[in-house]
């Protein structure tokens, strides 16, 4: 690296000015106050080893993703394989116990997987841990496609143990990966660069689509089978077992590239130098990552007190409590209602669709038709189809404006807006119902419906990855990721649990098999509308880390008896800062 702010020894010297209404003031904030290896780390410009580390981190959100939404892509075809009814007018599907658990265990065992590895990473480090998770990831998502024996119940019962064991370790990659990126980065462009591992998901999502049209198309192309309505159990041909397995392994692929080159990342300077008090370690690490001589500072490690408090602790709730309320809160409620559309937005359209025509559901655009007018395969490759477009068109591109603009408008902002616009793109769906109902205005439902997508990427599921890696001290940097992470992923389970009853018709011969009556999609959606309303709420918990460094946010060098000065620019003062 080479930076017009340091020395060809590697040392860098600064003088900071305010210049006020009328005044100037010269503070005398020289390097020794900031570890050398640190302020490097915040100065550096942007190189190779920052889009390193995004792929590395990045690969681990996109097998996540992968995982986590591939399931709803093939519950519908588990149900007509295992819980066929002869004689029935409908294709099989699975009871209501079994597809909750089919669609929620991964999110428990992410959520004690966020637990326990956010404290892991703290404990024994970011890298020790990070290998592990990819490891359980590689092996879960293989054995997730197999099964003890082919009766139903264990067939469902291997899945659901391996899915849950499988969102363990997905639960791990959150936290460590959050934390890593922001230990990494510089300042300036630090949003951005976790902004980008996040977007990563939207590009697993988008692959968990075109696996799933790619394999289902090669089966029916090489199967052909009549639609259910012509003959119900020819429609479900044998080697449509195959299908699902196929899908819901192929998740080990990537995650299993990743796993070489996440054990030569070395471990970030920050654990290294503030958690592990090795500053020679960590200045040798950093010396080769920004290819720039740094002196070891052991002296002023030791002397740095790291903010000493514990999480349980007094301090800890003066200093943090209220940013920690902050990022709970907003991810818990933001996950209720993304992952209630993104788990069952094909129930979403059908539910729109089957209010006009039984045989001629979203004829206009010729997404997911009654289920009985297609064989098993087929309904996989239209279900695939609808979220792939989904992902084309909202997903992905909301996670990239977050990338492009994070650190200039701030996550503030974003999240704000997010949530303010996802609410009213809600209200829009659920409010006037019935008009989506009529022929001739289902795309335009489709769009705004997809447009809660885009603020939603563009917004809070993003920023709630975030700002907990920026905002807490580096001992208690992955714990508190991990419990806001945990708090999202608790709003996802009551997400994927309670959206699957309350959607049901209000009407119980309207209702899903063995589902009991519900609040309907319309009312159901009104309830989304006033969580991220609720969201919006508690976006003002959450402080402002745009361009400021991790020790300035956590106040890491602030000693506990107030010794060291912190010193920031009132309103309408400027701080510059100029080598000397």
């Amino acid at each position: 690296m080479t930076d017009d702010t340091t020395t060809s020894k590697g040392h860098s010297n600064y003088k900071q000015y305010y210049i006020g209404k009328g005044f100037q003031k010269r503070l005398c904030v020289m390097a020794k106050d900031q570890l050398q290896v640190l302020n490097a780390l915040d100065v550096a410009k942007t190189q190779w080893y920052h889009f390193t580390a995004i792929i590395i981190a990045g690969m681990g959100f996109f097998t996540d993703a992968y995982d986590l939404f591939c399931i709803s892509l093939v519950t519908k075809l588990l149900g007509r394989i295992y819980y066929h009814e002869p004689g029935a007018s409908k294709p099989g599907s699975l009871p209501p116990n079994v597809a909750a658990a089919a669609n929620g265990v991964a999110f428990c065992g992410t959520l004690a997987g966020q637990l326990f590895f956010g404290w892991l990473g703290d404990k024994l480090g970011r890298k020790k841990v990070y290998g592990m998770t990819l490891m359980i990831m590689v092996i879960c998502s293989i054995a997730s496609g197999l099964s003890f024996g082919h009766d139903p119940k264990a067939v469902m019962a291997t899945l659901c143990f391996f899915r849950f064991w499988l969102g363990f370790g997905i639960g791990g990659d959150y936290p460590l990966s959050a934390t890593i990126m922001s230990e990494y980065a510089n300042k300036k462009t630090r949003g951005a660069f976790i902004a980008a591992v996040f977007a990563m998901q939207g590009f697993g999502i988008l692959a968990g689509g075109l696996v799933a049209i790619i394999v289902s198309a090669s089966f029916k192309v090489a199967f052909p089978a009549p639609a259910y309505e012509v003959d119900a159990l020819g429609s479900t041909v044998p080697q449509a077992d195959y299908v699902w397995r196929i899908i819901v392994m192929f998740g080990a692929i990537p995650a299993a590239l990743t796993y070489y080159w996440r054990m030569k990342m070395p471990e970030t300077a920050r654990y290294t130098a503030l958690v592990a008090k090795n500053a020679k370690q960590a200045a040798a690490d950093m010396s080769k990552v920004l290819q720039v001589e740094l002196e070891a500072e052991q002296e002023k490690v030791e002397k740095v007190q790291g903010n000493s408090f514990g999480l349980f602790s007094r301090e800890f709730l003066r200093r943090h409590g209220l940013h920690l309320l902050g990022t709970t809160s907003t991810w818990f409620l933001l996950d209720i209602a993304f992952y209630s559309q993104n788990l069952f937005q094909k129930d979403i359209f059908s539910a729109i669709g089957q209010n006009l025509f039984q045989k001629d559901i979203f004829s206009a655009i010729g997404w997911i038709p009654p289920a009985k007018s297609m064989n098993a395969i087929e309904e996989v490759y239209k279900i695939a189809r609808a979220q792939t477009l989904i992902a084309l068109c909202s997903t992905i591109p909301g996670y990239w404006f977050t990338v492009a603009l994070i650190d200039k408008i701030g996550r503030f902002a974003i999240q704000l807006m997010g949530f303010f616009f996802m609410t009213v793109f809600m209200f829009a769906l659920a409010i006037p119902y019935n008009h989506w109902t009529h022929k001739d205005n289902r795309i335009g439902f489709v769009v705004m419906y997809s447009l809660t997508f885009f603020f939603a990427n563009f917004g809070p599921n993003a920023t709630t990855f975030i700002v907990p890696a920026e905002i807490f001290p580096a001992r208690l940097r992955s714990t508190c990721h991990g419990i806001s992470a945990a708090s999202g992923k608790a709003g996802a389970i009551v997400g994927a649990f309670g959206f699957l009853y309350a959607s049901q018709n209000t009407d119980r011969t309207k209702t899903d098999a063995g589902y009991p009556p519900g609040i309907g999609m319309r009312n159901s959606l009104i309830v989304l509308g006033c969580i991220n309303f609720f969201g919006m709420v508690f976006t003002f918990l959450v402080p402002e880390s745009n361009g400021k460094s991790l020790e300035e946010m956590s106040q890491e060098n602030e000693e506990e008896n107030g010794s060291a000065m912190e010193m920031r620019p009132q309103a309408g003062h400027d701080i510059r800062t100029v080598p000397v």
